[in-house]
């Protein structure tokens, strides 16, 4: 399933008059409450895509005529579980992905060889990052996260 950014706020709206949308700030990622609260509502894993630009990294791509928004998504896993893989499309011009690291105030310095990668040689591309343990707690029906992690940090146990 598909979900826009802005038809997941109208969501948490209509949640308990206001649900978790009352703490929530405009421009923002979701928070953990918010991806709960809008899990609880599907049967099924979801995809929320177009989250705002100012929430996310300085790389991702901005959508063509709504540069408020990027080229961001999200996969929701049902049942409460939250965000279990998060992917976007990369900044393929040199030039806005040097605008953008102005904007977001890091030192270009660090980021010369990313912007060189851009200038010399990369296509346009994407990438994903998956979150392994929540997407096993999701999978198994475990209660924690931590039991789904090899060695949790526990108030006990720092180092495995």
């Amino acid at each position: 399933m598909l979900q826009g950014f802005n038809s997941q706020l109208t969501m948490l709206d209509g949640r308990g008059g206001g649900g978790e949308r009352s703490d929530y700030a405009g421009g923002s990622d979701f928070g953990s409450p918010h991806e709960t609260e809008l899990t609880r509502q599907f049967d099924r894993p979801v995809f929320v895509y177009h989250y705002p630009t100012a929430a996310k990294a300085f790389y991702m791509t901005p959508v063509e005529g709504r540069p408020e928004v990027c080229r961001s998504v999200d996969l929701l896993a049902p049942e409460g579980y939250g965000e279990i893989t998060g992917g976007s499309e990369r900044i393929p011009d040199a030039a806005l992905l040097e605008q953008r690291i102005a904007e977001y105030g890091v030192n270009p310095e660090d980021y010369k060889w990313y912007v060189d990668l851009r200038r010399y040689g990369s296509v346009p591309h994407a990438g994903f990052g998956l979150g392994v343990e929540r997407t096993v707690s999701w999978i198994c029906g475990l209660q924690h996260l931590r039991e789904a992690i090899p060695y949790p940090r526990m108030l006990n146990r720092l180092y495995p």
